[in-house]
């Protein structure tokens, strides 16, 4: 495709307008993860989780459809993904000095946007492949775009986790939701869980909302768990 030409900016268009819809989930994580670091650490953790972040969806867009064909990827993922919506609740330990404490958290946040957002990318990346239409140049200019578009959204997100802390609660839900979704899309398992669907007089889709909403009580249930459990506030 050549470059300037209507069809590359109309492409270009394309694959801009599906990583900001496709990133609304990516930027609650981002916001989650960086939201217990100091200010100023805060802004660092976003722009590198976020640029990062965006690296990385590149080369998943690169072999999406092999990635997407492995059996048992998506499941483990969904694991991923409950577990970080469980950690994300939870008040991080500060057992060392502060400075080594903060050093920490900030290779913690860091870590954990890069992991929820492979798991998270796996479907995604799909509609910006196409978008592409098989041009590299196109697919990274357009996600490098991308990178201030959720850097805006994660700070802003930030600014509003701060007045209203329910919101993390939502957002941990939200990944809990997201595992679920996942979880039924397997490829080891989407048959039986077709069949499973059938059965009830449900769609594939239907069944995958269900184990959703259950993915997303199981996060909310485990993290209030287990902070009654320390005897530390759930908000």
């Amino acid at each position: 495709m050549e470059i300037g030409s209507q069809l590359f900016w109309v492409a270009l268009g394309q694959i801009i307008v599906a990583n900001i819809l496709l990133s609304g989930d990516n930027a609650v994580v981002i916001a989650l993860a960086a939201r217990s670091l100091p200010p100023a650490q805060q802004k660092q953790a976003i722009v590198v989780g976020s640029a990062a972040a965006i690296v990385m969806r590149i080369l998943l867009t690169l072999v999406a459809a092999q990635l997407l064909t492995l059996p048992w990827l998506k499941l483990i993922g969904a694991a991923l993904l409950l577990y970080i919506g469980v950690t994300l609740l939870l008040p991080e330990d500060d057992e060392d000095g502060a400075g080594h404490a903060s050093k920490g958290s900030m290779a913690a946040a860091v870590r954990t946007i890069l992991i929820a957002d492979l798991v998270m990318s796996l479907d995604n990346v799909i509609a910006v492949a196409a978008a592409a239409k098989g041009d590299t140049t196109l697919l990274i200019i357009g996600l490098a775009i991308s990178i201030p578009l959720v850097i805006f959204g994660s700070t802003l997100l930030l600014k509003v986790i701060e007045r209203f802390p329910i919101i993390v609660w939502l957002g941990a839900a939200l990944l809990g939701y997201i595992a679920g979704e996942i979880a039924v899309d397997d490829p080891a398992i989407r048959g039986w869980v077709q069949a499973q669907a059938e059965g009830m007089g449900m769609t594939s889709h239907g069944l995958g909302q269900v184990v959703g909403a259950i993915g997303a009580l199981l996060v909310v249930a485990v993290a209030w768990f287990l902070l009654r459990r320390r005897n530390v506030p759930a908000l």
